[in-house]
């Protein structure tokens, strides 16, 4: 099979025959193998009624719905776990991603040798204010900190060969930083291709301006995870390390002082009188805390299970 589309959504019944219609249209008229796998993230719509009539009569497009919303990452993850195509395709379903993109995407995959490329929506419609300005921001803090250069981390609208999303982990809000992840797993060959942005037909966006909060708490989760995910302990033991060695400066500083004071027949004061056995104290005990987080967070590293992040409660065409 030449391409798989996984196209994650939440309540999008009135996109959803139009946007199957364009996707076949596009197939054909390139000769392409496909399926089209919608993952339904808890619709209260009729989002799912109408996959199951797509489904019906279109043995090529696949479903999965899950029982409550899960959020867009575990939507991706289901999607990519049935996905059989060579080239995997990832795009919204409200209209705004272009399926005439596909034929490219795909080749640039296929006949330049990509992991992934990524759609960049350089002429937007959206609010300049409300989007546009914080999505410059957020591209521009990514880029800074993964050393990914993409222009568009957000764009919905990307292509991966098969073997890159069987072997990433797609969790928690992490869908914006797959490109990263990917470069984290030793795909390091990603590629940017600018793509049309369609102004919203239906219905009204389903992420406001916490997205962009959330996204930057995010960056900064998964920049912890590409430095100290496979050894926190040289995190924890470093800080650990550091904090020991001012506590037995501050501890040596106080007993010199102490042997000082004696050797010079002066008065001394008891130890707990002296503030710098308070700094010693606390930076012992503090070290001596981050050391313990060190080694829990290498043994639950060693031990973590896959336990499953969402519950499916039906498919359509899947084995």
């Amino acid at each position: 099979m030449n391409i798989s589309v996984v196209i994650p959504l939440l309540n999008e019944e009135e996109s959803l025959v139009e946007l199957h219609k364009w996707i076949v249209t596009v197939m054909k008229s390139h000769h392409f193998s496909y399926e089209v796998v919608f993952i339904d993230d808890g619709s209260t719509d009729r989002s799912w009624e109408i996959i199951e009539k797509l489904s019906s009569e279109n043995p090529e497009v696949k479903g999965i719905r899950f029982l409550t919303n899960f959020g867009k990452s575990q939507a991706l993850h289901a999607g990519f776990a049935k996905a059989e195509g060579d080239v995997i395709i990832t795009m919204d379903a409200d209209l705004q991603d272009n399926p005439e993109e596909i034929p490219e995407l795909y080749d640039m995959i296929v006949k330049q040798k990509f992991d992934l490329v990524s759609g960049w929506k350089k002429k937007r419609y959206d609010s300049v204010v409300s989007k546009n300005l914080p999505s410059k921001l957020f591209n521009w803090a990514a880029r800074k900190t993964s050393g990914v250069q993409l222009n568009d981390f957000n764009c919905g609208l990307k292509a991966y060969k098969k073997v890159v999303v069987k072997n990433i982990e797609v969790s928690g809000e992490m869908h914006r930083y797959i490109p990263v992840l990917a470069k984290n797993a030793g795909f390091g060959k990603i590629g940017e291709k600018v793509v049309k942005h369609q102004a919203r037909k239906y219905g009204e966006t389903k992420f406001g301006m916490d997205r962009f909060i959330n996204g930057f708490l995010d960056l900064i989760t998964i920049w912890f995870l590409s430095r100290f995910g496979k050894r926190p302990m040289h995190l924890f033991g470093a800080l650990g390390s550091m904090m020991f060695i001012i506590g037995f400066l501050a501890a040596g500083f106080i007993g010199i002082n102490k042997l000082i004071r004696l050797y010079n027949h002066k008065p001394t004061v008891l130890v707990t009188e002296n503030p710098w056995f308070y700094i010693a104290l606390a930076t012992m005990i503090i070290g001596t805390q981050l050391f313990l987080a060190g080694f829990l967070g290498e043994i639950i590293l060693r031990t973590k299970s896959n336990e499953g992040r969402y519950k499916i409660s039906e498919t359509l065409n899947l084995q």
